[in-house]
């Protein structure tokens, strides 16, 4: 067997099956909508994200998972039209809101998923962006969706590492996890499709930022792992309160995502 022989979209969609770490369904992006929103303007990864992009020669962007706006609204300075597009009817809901109150008039909501089979009646684009929003179950059906749609660049982010929780609070909890897969299959995967991406790092917050209070650092770890049990809840509660100001024990201060782009060929 050589390297064209293993199918890496077979492994990433076997180990995205098997790993703890599930994809979130529609109703569960509506219920975090709200806490997203609170922090749209705080984000030293949006800013770094968009410093690596090259706007030259386009004037219509893409954003596959926009949210509630937080990096398509800055992305409304840069291009004439930009297109957001997400499956949670809340998410778009608070966008819309943003862009009234911030008067920014060239933004587009589009409300679709990655699972949406015909993609027909998205609109192409001269970039196509997918920050932080590949969770998906078919990684090289959603890279043919969005190399399909955009004209000139392609960009992606994919986080590094496979685990959204810190290996410390694990310990903690004595919990075993199967990791989800890395941003490797992503490269491996576009290798096979005849891509030859470019591949940068982008730094963004740890979750220890978001771990103000006891709550939020239970929910926060919970929503990672779907579920805890009464007594995980109380081993981190307990956790939390011996720690004090020692913010360090909750995790890293940042963590790092892989910034993936490509040239479209004509």
């Amino acid at each position: 067997m050589n390297y064209h022989d293993i199918d890496f979209n077979a492994l990433y969609m076997e180990q995205k099956c098997n790993s703890t770490f599930k994809i979130k369904d529609k109703q569960e992006w509506n219920k975090k909508a709200a806490s997203m929103n609170k922090k749209i303007h705080k984000s030293i990864y949006n800013d770094d994200l968009i410093a690596k992009m090259d706007f030259s020669g386009c004037e219509s962007l893409l954003d596959v998972g926009c949210g509630v706006g937080n990096v398509a609204m800055k992305l409304a300075k840069k291009v004439s039209t930009v297109y957001a597009l997400d499956y949670s009817d809340v998410m778009l809901e608070f966008l819309d809101e943003n862009i009234k109150a911030e008067q920014i008039h060239n933004i587009i909501p589009i409300k679709a998923s990655w699972d949406d089979c015909d993609w027909s009646a998205i609109p192409e684009a001269d970039i196509v962006l997918a920050s932080r929003s590949m969770e998906v179950k078919d990684m090289k059906d959603a890279l043919e969706k969005i190399n399909a749609k955009a004209k000139k660049r392609v960009y992606l982010s994919y986080k590094v590492g496979g685990s959204f929780v810190d290996k410390k609070i694990l310990k903690v909890l004595d919990k075993a996890i199967f990791d989800k897969p890395d941003y490797i299959y992503v490269l491996n995967i576009l290798y096979g499709m005849g891509i030859n991406p470019k591949v940068d790092y982008l730094k963004s917050e740890g979750r220890r930022e978001q771990y103000d209070t006891k709550e939020n650092f239970i929910k926060s770890v919970e929503w990672s792992l779907d579920t805890l049990t009464q007594k995980e809840k109380e081993t981190l509660a307990e956790y939390y309160d011996c720690l004090g100001e020692n913010k360090e024990g909750l995790g890293e201060q940042y963590n790092h995502w892989a910034l993936i782009s490509w040239e479209v060929k004509a």
